[in-house]
């Protein structure tokens, strides 16, 4: 297993739908090994193929804080359905979401209270969660890594306006930019 460095928003891969995993094999098992290491010594709780930049339909999460779910587990090709979001603007302090793609940074976001993740597992076997709470934003924030989003393309004003702020002031928004978990002083 290996540590893998984590890509910046504005690496392509973050930006472009990832495709359709056909081969369940070594290389598969290896990438997704590669990537529990990386979330652990990140530290993070989720991460997607596509923020070691590879683009694939693949993610993992490591949460222990939920009874739905194994707390170590992998999504791939995944596909997800969430409730209604409740109306309103998100709670500064309760809706705090960050990202290892936008590292160090965090924003309120509104995100589903409930979801239902349907996936294929290691071996390419079907498997369904239904999760609530931090586990259901989890799997909605590393889903939408696969579709191209970052969440903070989905903030609204004025969280949008400090995410727009954060990424100048470090740089952000073009290819090529990486940070390595547990060398690099950055996290998400």
């Amino acid at each position: 297993m290996a540590v893998l460095p984590i890509v910046i928003s504005g690496e392509p891969v973050l930006h472009a739908p990832a495709a359709t995993v056909t081969e369940f094999d070594d290389a598969l098992r290896q990438l997704v090994d590669d990537m529990f290491e990386t979330t652990e010594a990140a530290p993070g709780v989720g991460l997607a193929a596509t923020q070691v930049g590879v683009g694939k339909r693949v993610f993992v999460w490591i949460y222990e804080d939920q009874d739905e779910a194994p707390a170590r587990g992998v999504a791939i090709n995944p596909e997800l359905w969430i409730a209604p979001l409740e109306p309103g603007l998100p709670d500064d302090e309760e809706e705090v979401e960050g990202c290892l793609s936008f590292p160090g940074e965090r924003f309120a976001l509104r995100r589903s209270a409930r979801a239902i993740l349907r996936a294929q597992d290691i071996d390419g076997k079907p498997f369904e969660i239904v999760a609530s709470g931090w586990f259901a934003r989890i799997l909605q924030h590393e889903f939408d890594h696969l579709s191209g989003l970052l969440y903070v393309d989905r903030l609204v004003h004025p969280e949008s306006k400090g995410a727009q702020k954060a990424l100048r002031r470090n740089g952000w928004g073009k290819p090529g930019l990486t940070w390595m978990p547990g060398e690099d002083d950055l996290e998400g």
